[in-house]
């Protein structure tokens, strides 16, 4: 199993001099619960280092191109929420014989560890028990990437 780190709020950081959340450069959020939850059996690879906001269709087909590289079965992307549907719609446009699951977080990873390691398991646990495709696993919806939404008025993710 893979875990590619794209940013997004799940890894986001106060920083002091800012004085403001970032996107850090490296993957410790990930790091830190792939420890706590005892996995030793999974790659990570950080790449982008984005907000999902600050995306685009170039950042879309690098993830997609790394996806289809990867000769990992199995992918779960961490992914900004605002646009992690759009990312999902590109990576199925390309990629059809692995599973990949996106996921992230509404609450930063640095300011409260439940929601983001919450995710994590789940995607994780949900990756390993479907058939290929591009599914989304958010805050307890699971689903395929174009029957799960983010509901950005109800700041929820929903099926569709």
């Amino acid at each position: 199993m893979l875990i590619i780190n794209t940013g997004g709020t799940f890894n986001k950081r106060y920083d002091p001099i800012k004085g403001e959340l970032v996107v850090p450069q490296d993957n410790s959020a990930i790091e830190a619960i792939l420890t706590s939850l005892v996995m030793d059996d999974i790659s990570l690879q950080g790449i982008l280092y984005k907000d999902s906001l600050e995306m685009d269709d170039l950042d879309r087909s690098a993830l997609a191109k790394t996806i289809a590289q990867s000769n990992e079965q199995i992918i779960i992307v961490v992914h900004g929420t605002d646009t992690m549907d759009l990312s999902a719609r590109c990576v199925a446009s390309l990629v059809s014989e692995k599973v990949v699951v996106f996921t992230g977080a509404m609450v930063p990873f640095s300011v409260d560890i439940l929601e983001a390691t919450a995710n994590m398991a789940m995607a994780i646990g949900y990756a390993q028990n479907v058939s290929n495709g591009v599914y989304i696993v958010m805050q307890g919806v699971m689903g395929r990437y174009d029957c799960v939404k983010k509901n950005k008025s109800a700041g929820k993710f929903e099926y569709v």
